[in-house]
Formats: structure tokens, C-alpha cells, sequence
């Protein structure tokens, strides 16, 4: 199973820490799949929620383990251009990501190939068969089903 650390969050939310580089690069060492929020403005690579706030490097979003939810169509459009790993979604209850996975909204059914976003926040239980977790305590996930 895939475990997918949200925004670098291993053991809870920490919104201060979110998308900064040194927490996901901590997430990354820890052994966690990264999933990472990317916009692209001006020429230029920021990682960042709602807005563009930490400046970053094309190279550092082409790490296998990092899977790039573009936040603007610029960001999308780009890192296809790069080949990284990436999605685009809001509110749909499933997305594909550029290599072909199925990322699942919150509570939405499963399939082999796909991924399972925060099963906390609505009790939902996880099917083992799933391809991965991505979550906010994807620590407690490790424990559980190890990996």
C-alpha cells in the first residue's frame, strides 16, 4: 500500500508547516510518498494552498514520490511539460492522475487502482485492495497496515 503523507503532514495537521520544502523533504525521509499543493506564476514554481508561497525549483517537483496537485492551470500545464507526477481536482469524486492512478475524494468508493484521501475525516473505513492512503496522519496508517 502507497502512504501518502498530505502536504507533509505525518502525525496531524500543522497548517504553518504545510508545503514548505523542508517538511515535505522531512515526509520524504521518513519513507512517505509526499502529495503536494504547486502553483506556477510568472515563470516561476511555488508551492502553497490557497496561494503561491514557497518558491521552489523545477527539479524538486520531479521526485517520484511526490504527487503534485496543481492548483492554476499554469501549474498543470507545466508540470505535464516536466513529466512529474500530477492531478487536478476540486470537488470531483475522482480524478486520474498523469500516470494513471485514480485519485478518490473523501468518503468515494474504491477500486484497486486507487488512492484513499483522508479516510479520518469521515469515518470511512479503508479497503485493504486499494492502491494507497493519502492522509494527515499517515503515520497512525503505517502502523496499521505497515509499508
Amino acid at each position: 500500500m502507497i502512504l501518502i503523507s498530505h502536504r507533509g503532514n505525518i502525525d496531524g495537521k500543522k497548517p504553518l508547516l504545510e508545503n514548505t520544502p523542508s517538511y515535505i523533504e522531512k515526509a520524504l525521509k521518513k519513507g512517505f510518498d509526499v502529495e503536494i499543493d504547486v502553483w506556477y506564476h510568472s515563470n516561476q514554481w511555488f508551492l502553497g494552498h490557497d496561494e503561491p508561497q514557497h518558491l521552489v525549483k523545477s527539479d524538486f517537483l520531479t521526485n517520484d514520490k511526490l504527487w503534485c496537485h496543481a492548483k492554476n492551470l499554469q501549474a498543470l500545464e507545466q508540470l505535464l511539460k516536466l513529466g512529474a507526477h500530477c492531478f487536478w481536482h476540486q470537488e470531483d469524486d475522482y480524478t486520474l492522475t498523469s500516470r494513471g492512478v485514480i485519485w478518490a475524494y473523501p468518503g468515494k468508493d474504491l477500486v484497486k487502482n486507487s488512492i484513499c484521501v483522508m479516510p479520518e475525516r469521515r469515518e470511512f473505513k479503508i479497503e485493504i485492495e486499494c492502491l494507497g492512503v493519502c492522509s494527515d496522519i499517515i503515520e497512525e496508517y503505517r502502523k496499521k497496515y505497515g509499508s
